[in-house]
């Protein structure tokens, strides 16, 4: 999931800048205590770890394309999150994505031509800067405790994304991904909303796998992500009823994911 600081900026990225001991020397991060980022994102990138977690909260589902990502729903329609206020904190006890909580910083390749990653930042995040409180990013010329705390987060991330990238290639290998669709009837309305523009696993194609390759799905422990998938989908129904309920009317039929 490591992406270049290139035009094509990451979900919530701005600007991205690599940190320096020489450019910010003094500078400091303070607590990112709201996040309205975060409150207009229905749909955000989940690693496969982060799945069982997940799955208790809101819909797991995977993106349209020929290169589909996992992502935690929550909400129907873009710009919509039920389960955040306006500043974007959760009004429950929500499981909040690792992508989400690593912000403003990720690991980014500075040059196409190299794999070599290294730790930015948002500079428009507003948190880190020459201010005069929060946690120091360097110790002279060494990183801080909190920059080093954070860099093990983003090399935890990056390590749980290529096994995602590895579970997402097991399921385009076997075909298990279909086109999904929900139809959600409200009484009174006068027509369905109805979701497209997202994918899901086939349980009829799961139930045909050759039974060597349902073993090897078992043993590598696919098998327990898949259904973590599959449960998590009773939950778009609740997604609905949750937008109804605060007033977020959702459109009839938009495509559910971006």
């Amino acid at each position: 999931m490591a992406s270049a600081p290139a035009n094509a900026l990451p979900l919530f990225y701005n600007e991205l800048q690599p940190l320096s001991s020489q450019l910010h020397a003094g500078w400091k991060a303070r607590t990112l205590e709201t996040a309205p980022f975060f409150a207009k994102a229905h749909a955000v990138p989940l690693t496969v770890e982060e799945f069982i977690l997940a799955q208790r909260h809101y819909p797991i589902v995977f993106s349209a394309g020929p290169n589909p990502v996992p992502l935690g729903l929550f909400g129907l329609n873009e710009g919509v999150n039920v389960f955040t206020d306006e500043n974007g904190i959760p009004t429950n006890n929500l499981y909040v994505p690792a992508y989400v909580r690593r912000y403003p910083f990720m690991l980014a390749k500075l040059r196409p031509d190299s794999d070599d990653l290294s730790l930015c930042f948002d500079s428009s995040s507003g948190v880190i800067g020459e201010f005069e409180d929060g946690a120091p990013l360097f110790e002279g010329s060494e990183p801080s405790d909190a920059i080093k705390n954070t860099l093990g987060f983003c090399e935890q991330f990056e390590q749980a994304g290529m096994r995602t990238g590895m579970f997402m290639e097991e399921l385009i290998q076997n075909k298990l991904l279909i086109d999904g669709e929900v139809t959600i009837e409200p009484e009174g309305a006068d027509q369905p909303f109805v979701y497209r523009g997202f994918q899901i696993v086939s349980e009829e194609k799961l139930k045909e796998l050759r039974g060597d390759v349902l073993r090897k799905m078992v043993q590598s422990g696919l098998l327990p992500l898949i259904h973590a998938h599959l449960f998590s989908l009773s939950l778009i129904r609740d997604v609905f009823a949750m937008q109804m309920q605060q007033g977020k009317t959702p459109a009839p039929n938009p495509p559910l994911t971006a």
